[in-house]
């Protein structure tokens, strides 16, 4: 079971990915706000964050980075609609280790969370 931090600015999503990943006995926290979500792991401890690429005010890359920052131990998951080499190196070199192409298939979604936190 991990505390994972899921943040999107499609509220559908966050709620999507809450549902199959508490299914899986993890405990998600959904958030479409960048600053509240940063805000959130500030003071709780997140064994893994599942980040849009896209988001409102940041990109998924910044929140990362921010994240990173406070704890270096956290796993991350990207999301994005726009897959490109560029975006996925980016998003690997700042320290995420996987991620998954919109629209998410939950099958895909859960092997890479369970191979990210046997990590």
């Amino acid at each position: 079971m991990a505390e994972i931090l899921i943040l999107d600015d499609v509220l559908d999503a966050t709620v999507l990915v809450g549902k199959i990943l508490k299914k899986k006995g993890h405990i998600p926290h959904t958030f479409t706000e960048e600053d509240e979500a940063i805000a959130y792991a500030r003071s709780h401890p997140i064994d893994l964050a599942i980040l849009d690429i896209k988001l409102k005010k940041m990109s998924g890359i910044e929140v990362l980075a921010m994240l990173k920052e406070q704890n270096a131990n956290m796993r991350a998951i990207m999301l994005t609609g726009y897959p490109t080499m560029e975006t996925a190196r980016e998003a690997i070199g700042l320290g995420a280790d996987e991620y998954c192409v919109k629209p998410i298939d939950r099958a895909e979604l859960e092997e890479k969370v369970e191979q990210v936190l046997a990590l």
